[in-house]
């Protein structure tokens, strides 16, 4: 955790150079989540930058292997499904944002 009462202290430049602007956000977004204290902890930054690490050799294999993926009309069950899913995420999401 970084603190400034306990002397763990990085200033915006030195954290941005340390974890990337990236990994800075992710931290961020995750501190204060709870009703705890909104400390940063560079955990969740190290791990931040590791997904975001993987998520990006990821797309670089999709898209390497884009000629090999599925094409045709998305109707299947599993498709349905999935459509499904996400539409009612969306309403949900929806409903939350009306209130």
């Amino acid at each position: 955790q970084m603190s400034k009462s306990t002397g763990n202290f990085l200033t915006l430049a030195q954290a941005v150079d340390k974890f990337s602007a990236d990994g800075m956000r992710l931290a961020l977004a995750d501190a204060g989540d709870t009703v705890e204290d909104a400390n940063f902890v560079e955990a969740m930054a190290d791990a931040g930058i590791l997904r975001l690490y993987t998520w990006v050799e990821w797309v670089k294999e999709m898209i390497a292997n884009r000629d090999s993926l599925r094409s045709g009309p998305a109707n299947t069950f599993n498709d349905r499904v999935f459509a499904s899913e996400m539409s009612a995420g969306i309403m949900k999401t929806d409903q939350n944002y009306e209130k």
